[in-house]
């Protein structure tokens, strides 16, 4: 499969070839077309590609580790933002503990299993892993309303705001859930 990346360079490269001979270069004499050309723009395409496919072969333990660093960094700055009480530690301690994301490795089928199955026993799996989800982000949005109606009216706008961003998905595809908190409740 080609990247983004590859398919702009590709696209660049044919564009520059179609400018390069109907454009001012016509009146040149034709050059024998070289085969390091090609490849040049294939080893750069690769090497653009490289940070991002480094990314996706990084080790899950590793790339487990590396987000509950994260995670923990933006709940430690959260909790500095809201200037909690003493009175309000066992509610953030009950929050902060409810949308912890689940422990290991989330189980994967591996496709070829997959796709042995028949139509609708894909669908029941689908259903069950929906219904596994659903339930998880219940669980995730009660402890936000609790901790919730346990800040102050400028700590709940606090937290609006720095939680705003945890429902939208413009970060690689994550949703809120992988950000250890859904998206703050509305006000009613």
């Amino acid at each position: 499969m080609i990247s983004l990346r590859q398919r702009i360079v590709w696209a660049s490269l044919l564009g520059s070839a179609a400018i390069a001979s109907s454009g001012a270069f016509a009146q040149a004499p034709a050059v024998a077309p070289s085969a390091a050309a090609p490849t040049a723009a294939v080893a750069q395409a690769d090497n653009a590609a490289a940070p991002k496919a480094q990314h996706k072969r990084m080790d899950p333990a590793q790339r487990m580790e590396r987000m509950k660093e994260h995670r923990a960094k933006r709940l430690a700055a959260l909790k500095e933002k809201l200037k909690l009480t003493s009175a309000q530690e066992g509610a953030w301690s009950t929050y902060t503990s409810a949308t912890q994301p689940p422990a290991g490795p989330r189980p994967h089928m591996d496709r070829a299993e997959f796709a042995k199955l028949t139509t609708p026993q894909r669908l029941e799996r689908m259903q069950a892993r929906q219904a596994e989800r659903s339930a998880m982000f219940a669980k995730r949005a009660e402890a936000t309303k609790t901790f919730y109606a346990a800040l102050t009216p400028d700590q709940q706008k606090t937290f609006d705001t720095e939680t705003a961003h945890f429902g939208h998905r413009g970060h690689r595809g994550h949703d809120g859930a992988s950000h250890g908190a859904p998206a703050a409740p509305a006000k009613s």
